[in-house]
């Protein structure tokens, strides 16, 4: 277990956070054309070399969540497979292994993740190409009536049974229950959902004899809906995020690293260096898709001409959020 320790460790390492480039073809399609770039597995590739190429990325970037096509392609220019590639930058490789999020039941709003079919088999072989880490995201929706109990504890036991799995495959799980801040809801009905999801979840974990101190948190930070009135300012989204955390995450885990869901790339770098500003039971980092990503492909806009001022955006990002992990943003 203590190469899961080592690696969990500097997967949240002070300053450095995480990656996400895992964006399944249909997520990784739908930002293409919104800057007009035909989606083929030949423009994904020079998309994400631009990113993995970046001079320094490593001073900031601790590990990259990749796709499973992404995982098999190789750097532009290179005979290096982009894990390959990854690790002589010091920076880890990880792989989402989740097959997505599906209705609970038959015409219900609520989500359960599937993938845990042949799961240690893919796993073993992700290890095999240089996997160290991977990730399995959940989801929950608040809404009228909704999140259900069983659909909490659905998700909460994917999860431990996916993060036991991992470990058992010298894999450090990412833990991703992520409850979703589409909606009208106030900060303290995202306060309500999250305490009692991230509970179930640890309850679970606990359950399965998942190691704590090998794993990644990866949750939603605690915020108003982002079509709720009155929007909670950014001391009391830290406030509100770091009690709901300190209630529910025992301090073994090293460390948390947010998602960004659907906040602005300001606003994200904003919460995460407010909250750094007090002291916690373990180090609190970013693992970001769009909020890293968002101006470096504006940029890019399919051009490899652009590859330098991508890159440059791409750094800009990442070093912003290295100064908020210290709260110095």
């Amino acid at each position: 277990m203590s190469e899961l320790h080592s690696i969990a460790a500097r997967m949240v390492a002070k300053g450095k956070g995480i990656l996400a480039a895992d964006e399944s073809t249909g997520t990784c399609t739908k930002r293409f054309e919104s800057i007009g770039v035909e989606s083929t597995s030949e423009s994904r590739c020079d998309y994400r070399s631009a990113l993995f190429t970046s001079p320094g990325l490593e001073s900031y970037i601790s590990g990259v969540i990749l796709y499973d096509e992404t995982f098999r392609q190789k750097i532009v220019g290179t005979n290096h497979l982009i894990p390959e590639y990854l690790q002589s930058k010091d920076i880890l490789p990880g792989i989402k292994v989740d097959t997505g999020a599906h209705p609970l039941k038959e015409g219900s709003e609520e989500k359960n993740t599937t993938g845990l079919d042949g799961l240690s088999e893919r796993l073993g072989e992700y290890y095999a190409l240089g996997a160290r880490f991977a990730k399995w995201r959940a989801v929950i929706t608040l809404g009228d009536g909704i999140p259900s109990d069983e659909c909490i504890l659905a998700n909460a036991e994917g999860l431990a049974k996916y993060a036991l799995l991992c470990q058992q495959a010298n894999l450090v799980p990412i833990v991703e229950p992520e409850v979703l801040m589409d909606g009208t809801h106030t900060i303290e009905s995202s306060f309500e959902v999250t305490d009692k999801t991230l509970n179930t979840v640890f309850e679970q974990l606990e359950q399965h004899h998942v190691d704590l101190k090998g794993i990644v948190l990866k949750p939603n930070m605690v915020l108003s809906g982002y079509d709720c009135d009155n929007q909670a300012s950014i001391e009391e989204v830290a406030q509100q995020t770091l009690e709901c955390l300190t209630k529910n995450v025992p301090s073994e885990v090293p460390g948390i690293a947010f998602l960004s869901g659907g906040q602005s790339n300001d606003l994200a770098i904003s919460h995460l260096n407010e909250m750094n500003k007090k002291d916690t039971d373990w180090n609190v980092t970013f693992s970001y898709g769009r909020a890293l990503q968002q101006d470096a492909l504006k940029i890019w806009a399919g051009n490899l001409e652009n590859t330098n001022a991508t890159q440059g955006a791409l750094l800009s990002r990442a070093k912003a959020n290295s100064l908020a992990t210290k709260g110095n943003f």
